[in-house]
This record gives C-alpha cells, sequence and structure tokens, in this order.
C-alpha cells in the first residue's frame, strides 16, 4: 500500500468514527512548559519532550528554538500535513509540497515599551508551494479545502475563547 493509500485508508476510518460517534473526537490536549536555566524550558506532551528557549540577545541561552519558532512551525507544519491529507483523501497527488510562514513583529510591545504596540504579531502571512502532475483545478480545489479546514488556521483567525488560572506555591523551606 502506498503512502497516500495508508493515510486516505486512516482518515477514512477516522471519518466513519466520528461520523458515527462524534465523541470519539473530541477531547483535551494538555502541554506542560517547565523553566529551566537560561530561559529555557522543557515542553512535555505525551512521549514528547522539547527544549524552548531564548537567546543570549534577551538573556537566554539559545537552549533551543523560541516560542515564536514553535508558533510559526505549528502553523507551517498544521498547514502542510493537513494539505497532504486532503491531497491523499481528494486523489492528488504531490511531487512537492512546502509551506512557509513569515510573522511580522515588533518587540516593543512584547518588553513593554510602547502601550500602542501589541505584544503579539503584527501580522502573519503563509505561502504554499505545490507542485502535482494533477489537472490545476483539482490541485486548487484540494489546496481551498485543506486551507478552509486547517485548524492552526482557524485558530488564529477566529480566536479560541481564552481563560487562565494562577496558584502561587510556597517555596520550599531551606
Amino acid at each position: 500500500m502506498s503512502e497516500s493509500e495508508t493515510v486516505r485508508t486512516a482518515i477514512d476510518r477516522n471519518v466513519r468514527a466520528v461520523t458515527l460517534r462524534p465523541g470519539v473526537g473530541q477531547g483535551t490536549a494538555r502541554t506542560i512548559a517547565e523553566l529551566g536555566p537560561g530561559l529555557s524550558c522543557e515542553v512535555r506532551e505525551g512521549p514528547w519532550t522539547l527544549t524552548v528557549g531564548m537567546t543570549e540577545k534577551y538573556g537566554g541561552t539559545g537552549a533551543g528554538p523560541n516560542p515564536g519558532v514553535f508558533g510559526r512551525a505549528a502553523v507551517a507544519s498544521c498547514l502542510t500535513v493537513g494539505l497532504a491529507m486532503w491531497a491523499a483523501r481528494l486523489g492528488v497527488p504531490l511531487t512537492r509540497l512546502e509551506v512557509t510562514v513569515e510573522a511580522d513583529y515588533d518587540v516593543r510591545g512584547e518588553l513593554g515599551v510602547s502601550p500602542e504596540v501589541r505584544p503579539g504579531y503584527l501580522a502573519m502571512r503563509y505561502h504554499v508551494a505545490v507542485e502535482s502532475p494533477a489537472p490545476e483545478p483539482a490541485v486548487r480545489d484540494m489546496l481551498e479545502t485543506g486551507i478552509r479546514t486547517s485548524s492552526w488556521l482557524d485558530n488564529l483567525a477566529h480566536p479560541v475563547p481564552l481563560t487562565g488560572t494562577i496558584e502561587i506555591l510556597p517555596a520550599p523551606e531551606g
């Protein structure tokens, strides 16, 4: 079985499962980040551990990519994988698929230097480069469907309700 057939079979199985029992596809993802030395943190979820860090420019040690790299990577990889899944589902062969994500920023907001500047990105863009022997209308349909159903593009375009809690723990004695 080809990689595309394997993907299509798995996706079709998941579509059938959540169509019959929507609760199967619902849950809560939980990621934990714990501060380490040099403005780094270890990020854990399930069997995976990632190191995130700030550069020397910000007083860190550069132990890993900074949070912005992981944020852009989340968007780029979600779009890339999602498009590949839709290509497999729709029978659109791919010879190349590359997604570039760019983000404009102004650190004055993050550093609290200027209240007029937001701390987050000022703008984000993505660029999809795709090569396929399929007819252009089929490729465009696949791209439009994949972009429309991208969870990370949706998270950014339509803000997710966000709440937070704070817990202050006593320092260990000694």
